[in-house]
């Protein structure tokens, strides 16, 4: 028989879940939300995961969003608890990735008088939600502890049975109505949203008996109209130099068809992350290997690079050497395509077409069997592929390095995995090379921290049907080392740890390099493997220092095993900054001298 938390508040608020089809719940412990967490334990339909970190729990919540598409709830007790799900609530908020934030609270008469595990929970996300909750206390539930607190303004002390019944009802209609509008907008927003729910003591209590709720019809959420894009299609069409540029995206978005058209026109240059999860021929899929030797071999180039017309796609782009770009060379028009938000990254946004790119590309080619004129789709591909040819003999010869590491590894990666990039110096490499074929890539570039990077992809991997292979730095992994702690990590997950003993990035960028205060603050040197990081958590373990070691360990690192597996790859310190930049510096230097 279905057991149900005595408390209204948490039974209405679990039920309500499940009536939304909110199955994911990441439950951190604690006392005050032991209502919320027994009732969704006692229900069947929610697929419960325990994690004790909250900050690892959110980013592992977001993890299992990132992968079905669908709102995942997390729960925690009251206090600082919900701080910690703090940067995961960022990243969901800048990624569009639907979180359910349910936070346990004390009643609010226990609030700033000096009781454990209190702070003011309400409004503590600020900006970064789509929507939020803040319930009210049940006054039906522990009633006499309610009257006798000389604090509580929820009820008069001298309230009788049938005041309680009529305000009790007033509370539980408004709660009601207020979870089922919150759940709608996560559904509809695709972003993280807040319930504050305050608790009375005793919280343990289970009841057989559930509530009558009144559940209203399933939310529709907002309707999405596609809008008419047929004036646009005359600046499309004229424009000769069309620059078309595809940021973070889920797999399978576009339509094949749309985009052979596109990279078959001779008036536009296609440009791919490794986020976009496409990987075209007949476009510029490694953007820095087109900017980074322009950089190095001067400006002349950059006017035939210049485009009249900007269109952009998904999220954020990494390469910030076109955004330098774009913002120094501008087009005369960019326009931007997405159902829900247009950021301003170029500095020139003047269109944001909340549509989608099916529906965009459908517009602008429907009818047209004339593609425009022009030679800047030849011009601008003759040089990357000169650059990138030119990439692949430097490559041929570049000391063992994490330059050469990753180049190494991106071949030996079997095809049909999913991809998780940490951040930082990973995620700029990852743009060099070439993916194998039917990867999914994320990276958590909402707000591109370090700190999550390793709980996200152990919660993708959790529900992913497929593989899954977590490339990081040194400083990522150990950031984020309790991302491991907990009893949900499949066999066939493998992590891959780039070691250079520091903040490798910070010798790519400008600054002071080698001196105490650089080494201490900056780069933050250190000596730590993964060995016992492994060991504590279960994990087969094997470290390499040098390339034929790394030849011999991808032989059998993605095997079958009974358990995960973490390839530590150790690359010289000082060495890996100069071999990136020579990288450069020589397909700029060969293409000037040719």
């Amino acid at each position: 028989m279905m057991l149900y938390p005595s408390i209204p508040l948490a039974q209405t608020l679990v039920r309500l879940l499940a009536e939304k089809n909110v199955e994911h719940i990441v439950i951190s412990a604690g006392s005050r939300n032991a209502p919320l967490t027994n009732g969704f334990v006692a229900n069947p339909f929610f697929k419960t995961y325990s994690i004790v970190d909250e900050r690892a729990a959110a980013f592992f919540g977001l993890g299992i969003a990132q992968q079905i598409g669908q709102p995942v709830a997390l729960v925690c007790t009251s206090g600082s608890a919900l701080l910690n799900f703090y940067p995961a609530v960022a990243e969901a908020f800048y990624s569009d990735i639907p979180l359910i934030i349910i936070s346990a609270d004390r009643m609010p008469h226990r609030i700033d008088i000096g009781d454990g595990q209190t702070i003011r929970q309400t409004g503590v996300f600020g900006p970064h939600l789509e929507g939020a909750a803040y319930l009210k206390p049940d006054v039906a539930h522990a009633t006499n502890t309610l009257l006798q607190n000389p604090m509580q303004k929820l009820l008069p002390s001298t309230a009788t049975e049938n005041q309680i019944l009529e305000e009790q009802q007033r509370i539980q209609a408004f709660n009601t109505q207020e979870i089922e509008r919150v759940l709608d907008i996560a559904r509809a927003c695709q972003g993280p949203v807040h319930f504050n729910v305050p608790l009375e003591e005793p919280l343990y209590g289970m009841t057989k008996t559930p509530l009558p709720l009144p559940f209203s019809a399933q939310g529709q959420g907002e309707q999405k109209s596609e809008v008419n894009l047929n004036l646009f299609r005359q600046t499309w069409s004229k424009a000769k130099r069309k620059m078309v540029i595809f940021g973070v995206q889920a797999p399978e978005v576009i339509d094949k068809k749309y985009l052979e058209y596109l990279c078959g026109d001779p008036s536009v240059v296609v440009l791919t992350e490794a986020t976009s999860n496409l990987r075209l021929p007949n476009a510029i899929n490694s953007i820095d290997v087109l900017m980074a030797p322009l950089e190095q071999a001067g400006t002349k180039f950059y006017t035939t690079l210049q485009p009249e017309l900007l269109v952009s796609f998904g999220g954020m782009i990494v390469s910030k050497k076109i955004k330098a770009f774009l913002r120094a060379y501008a087009p005369k028009n960019h326009w931007h395509i997405d159902t829900k938000k247009a950021y301003n990254t170029y500095y020139c946004l003047d269109q944001h077409f909340k549509c989608t790119p099916n529906h965009f590309f459908n517009t602008i080619y429907s009818n047209s069997k004339k593609k425009t004129t022009s030679d800047y789709h030849n011009k601008v591909m003759e040089r990357y592929d000169t650059y990138k040819t030119l990439g692949h003999r430097v490559l041929s010869q570049t000391p063992f390095s994490d330059l050469k590491v990753f180049d190494i590894v991106f071949k030996k990666i079997p095809d049909k995995r999913i991809l998780h990039l940490a951040n930082s110096s990973t995620i700029r490499y990852a743009q060099l090379f070439d993916l194998p074929k039917n990867t999914a890539v994320f990276c958590n570039r909402g707000t591109s921290g370090i700190d999550g990077s390793t709980a996200t992809a152990v919660g993708a991997a959790t529900v992913a049907h497929t593989p899954t292979v977590l490339i990081t730095g040194d400083l990522s992994f150990f950031y984020d080392s309790n991302g491991l702690w907990n009893n949900y990590i499949p066999p066939t997950f493998r992590i891959i740890i780039i070691n250079n003993f520091g903040g490798g990035i910070f010798r790519i960028l400008p600054g002071e390099k080698d001196s105490p205060k650089y080494d201490r603050y900056f780069e933050t040197i250190h000596r730590r493997d993964a060995r016992h990081t492994a060991k504590s958590f279960g994990f087969s373990y094997r470290r390499v220092r040098s390339e034929w070691g790394l030849h011999s360990a991808l032989r059998t690192f993605f095997n079958p095993a009974s358990k995960p597996k973490i390839l530590e790859i150790q690359t010289p310190r000082k060495r890996n900054d100069q071999v990136l930049l020579n990288y450069f510096k020589t397909m700029a230097a060969k293409t000037i001298n040719s």
